[in-house]
């Protein structure tokens, strides 16, 4: 149960400007897309049909790096109900190539593929079975290619390139083409720092790749228009970015590529890249009819970016009081094939990488590369939970070393409101790092060995292996560990982060309604809940409809940083209060004669009505508006940001930082490796609780991200092929029901002043602190080093 502690700081404001309307900001509300999901009912895009639409396939690389030698689609050409098949000589548009950045993931390969699973054909057909076998019937005569696969193979001095004459803006500050981008970080003197160091500790991690494994797989449908244009209905998360990239390879306007939000069955990032909508809308452009693409759970595996794998080098120092006096770091991302979100994400794990903890001496430098692998990009926590499981690590070593208590020695060392980060940038907000510590491990902790007291009635599925039966107890130790973490809020660098809100208010049937038109993408995260919260608050109205998301209004952003309460949400509130001051405008025009207190007081809209902060009734919403419409279409912006210097990476690099802390209680079966993750408490500051039940929802779903990262979780690249060698959820597991464990919440509310009603970005902190709290379990109860993620039975018994 979420245990709720409403605490704000003397003189803190929340920006509440309206209280006391039913169903507003504060009430853990019911979402109005929940009983559609939880029976079925919900239309997601897979779910689009068209009544004379066509299905779409694409043919995708059987090897990592080859030369395309021919291509031959007569067979598939000739199989009946084949409408169209299209390889890169058939793109219409000069510009060839899409990405978030860097714009060099081609639509289609183009005479050479550099990774497993890159789309080189597409297939239109009546019926979805004769696309896949069109497809099948496609030959590619290939020629393979030497593999780039880690960092050795990437960097050696005749590594072949993934790509040749680079010309975006990070290639003049690599020392290596292969390099995607590099961000150092330099602040004081390491090597005098080092000299005050009474303990030093260094440590080499490897964090595995992590898909987002979001249940509904890549889908959309493609309408060809009468203008020449394409309407393109889709499961996306930022529906704006898509367009930039898709008109220029379709070779049309951007008002000729109408785009709408279909049912999103999750995202966690991995919608944050162009999958088959491109793909759709050529198969609908060369047909002249709707064309609906669908991906398989395989396809979907091959069909996205994943987590960065990583390995991370750290040096902590210490005195033997224990304050920290340094650290030094470097981390290595793999990006994969192509760029995606890369840069950024070198940007987060750079920024970040010394954790929640106050230090004046570092030199950190982090790089991605490109390789062969399957390309990586977003994933909740984006760069900040590879840097955690990593600097978290560190701090158990440095506790174990100098003989201290390891939630003691992170509070000693932890930031707060006022810590000057690495980058130089203040942390001008609360940062209640040593309370959520404290917090998680004054907790009472589970009782232990349960199954021994309830005698015959033991449910085995208490314990490590469950139902497998593999245990009675025999060799099974509990182990306890601790960790916390720091994430970014918002777009970063010097990103011009801004989203947009229509809100139209009118009388309907008698009533006032407020309509909210925004480009949000909805993936799961409750935004249309927040955003009919938001209007009824500012506006006192009860009625609020929520036009679907589409590229009619202006952008949104991406649904993803834990940004889109703050921003979207904050362009709604701004836009809601333009709209009321333009009431009260007309209220007082048509009134003002009759009540002073139009002229004189301060005036509020609450339950459909103009009323004064005293209680006293003005006016109904209703009668002032009449006839008349208030529709207006504002934007906003956080405070700006600014690059990271490339030689110092100095800088204001963020908007925003949020925290949270994690307390793991592990079962583990020594003799088998076998782990059951018993309790998982957690501790979060979210600034202002907008809707409780969804705020405890968001952090339990990190949390469980974060535990099937640390036990079960990862793609496998076999390193001779840099194929993926388990593209199904029956080889890539993730945590089920019986996996989870009990997630105690408990949910701290200081206000950031800057932000809407002093809220904070709380969707990904969740997802750091998690994975290294299990580790940490999982050392103590076994007494082993474990430097790597996802941790493996073999890893736990020997038997690697």
């Amino acid at each position: 149960m979420a245990q709720n502690t409403r605490t704000v700081p003397a003189g803190t404001p929340t920006n509440v400007t309206q209280k006391h309307t039913k169903g507003g900001i504060g009430e853990s509300i019911l979402r109005p897309d929940g009983t559609l999901k939880v029976t079925g009912e919900f239309a997601y895009s897979s779910d689009m049909w068209h009544e004379d639409m066509l299905w779409g396939q694409t043919l995708r690389s059987t090897v990592a790096h080859a030369e395309i030698v021919s291509i031959d689609i007569s067979e598939a050409l000739a199989m009946p109900g084949v409408y169209s098949v299209l390889t890169y000589d058939d793109l219409p548009a000069e510009m060839k190539n899409y990405g978030l950045e860097i714009q060099d993931t081609p639509v289609l390969a183009n005479g050479r593929v550099r990774h497993h699973g890159e789309p080189v054909a597409l297939v239109a057909a009546d019926h979805p079975e004769t696309a896949r076998r069109a497809a099948a019937k496609i030959k590619i005569d290939y020629r393979e290619l030497p593999l780039v696969t880690d960092e050795a193979s990437a960097l050696a001095p005749d590594a072949p390139l993934i790509h040749e004459g680079r010309t975006d803006h990070h290639i003049g500050h690599v020392p290596h083409p292969n390099i995607v981008h590099r961000q150092p970080i330099i602040r004081g003197n390491v090597e005098e720092a080092r000299k005050r160091a009474d303990v030093i500790v260094e440590g080499e991690y490897t964090f595995g790749m992590q898909d987002q494994a979001f249940l509904g797989p890549e889908s959309g449908l493609a309408v060809p228009s009468e203008d020449g244009g394409v309407e393109l209905y889709v499961a996306t998360q930022w529906l704006h970015s898509d367009l930039q990239q898709i008109a220029p390879v379709l070779g049309l306007p951007p008002e000729k590529v109408r785009m709408t939000l279909s049912g999103v069955g999750g995202a966690f990032g991995g919608r944050e890249d162009i999958s088959m909508q491109i793909h759709a809308c050529l198969l609908a452009m060369a047909t002249n009819k709707p064309v609906k693409i669908v991906y398989n759970r395989f396809e979907s595996f091959f069909g996205h970016v994943h987590r960065h794998p990583a390995k991370l080098y750290y040096e902590h120092g210490a005195t033997k009081d224990g304050k920290l006096t340094h650290m030094k770091c470097k981390i290595v991302l793999d990006g994969g094939a192509y760029a995606s979100a890369s840069p950024a994400v070198v940007g987060n794990a750079s920024s970040l990488s010394v954790g929640p903890y106050v230090l004046e001496d570092v030199d950190i430098e982090a790089i991605a590369l490109y390789t062969n692998n399957p390309p990586c990009g977003a994933m909740r926590g984006f760069g900040a939970v590879q840097a955690c499981f990593a600097y978290e690590a560190q701090m158990d070593k440095l506790a174990a070393k100098l003989g201290m208590d390891p939630v003691e020695f992170r509070q000693l060392n932890a930031m707060e409101q006022g810590t000057i980060m690495p980058t130089g940038q203040v942390v001008d907000a609360p940062a209640p790092v040593a309370e959520l510590l404290r917090r998680v491990k004054a907790r009472p902790l589970p009782p232990e060995r349960q199954w021994e007291s309830a005698g015959e009635s033991a449910d085995v599925r208490a314990l490590p292996g469950g139902l497998s039966n593999t245990t009675h107890g025999e060799g099974v130790v509990r182990g306890v560990g601790y960790a916390v973490g720091i994430k970014n809020v918002g777009f970063s660098e010097g990103f011009d982060d801004y989203s947009t809100a229509r809100v139209r208010l009118e009388v309907i049937n008698g009533e006032p309604v407020a309509m909210v038109h925004t480009a949000m993408a909805e993936v799961g995260q409750g935004g249309i809940t927040v955003h009919t919260q938001i209007a009824r608050t500012e506006l006192g109205v009860t009625q609020v409809t929520i036009h679907p998301a589409d590229t009619q209004v202006g952008s949104a952003g991406s649904t993803s940083a834990s940004r889109q309460t703050y921003m979207t949400g904050g362009a709604v509130k701004n836009t809601c209060e333009a709209v009321r001051e333009a009431l009260l405008e007309i209220g007082r025009r048509k009134n003002g004669s009759y009540h002073p207190a139009w002229a004189t007081a301060e005036l509020l809209l609450e339950g459909g009505k103009v009323v004064t902060d005293g209680g006293e009734v003005l006016a109904d919403i209703a009668d002032i508006l009449g006839d008349e419409a208030i529709d207006l279409e504002l934007e906003f912006r956080h405070a700006p940001t600014e690059p990271f210097d490339l030689v110092t990476g100095q800088g204001n690099g963020h908007v925003q930082y949020t925290f949270a802390a994690h307390r793991a209680v592990v079962e583990v079966d020594t003799e088998l490796g076998l782990v059951k993750v018993v309790e998982l408490a957690t501790a979060q500051d979210v600034g202002k609780a907008l809707n409780m039940l969804s705020v405890v929802g968001q952090i339990q779903g990190g949390t469980t991200q974060g535990l099937g990262v640390a036990i079960m979780e990862e793609i496998i690249v076999d390193p001779k092929t840099a194929k993926v060698r388990n593209p199904s959820f029956t080889d890539y597991l993730i945590p089920t029901i019986l996996d989870t464990p009990t997630i105690p919440v408990d949910v701290l509310e200081l206000a950031d002043p800057k932000a809407p009603y002093g809220l904070r970005g709380m969707g990904e902190a969740p997802t750091l602190s998690s994975t290294p709290a299990v580790i940490a379990a999982i050392r103590q109860a076994t007494g082993l080093e474990i430097n790597k993620t996802p941790i493996r039975p073999e890893a736990l018994t020997g038997t690697l």
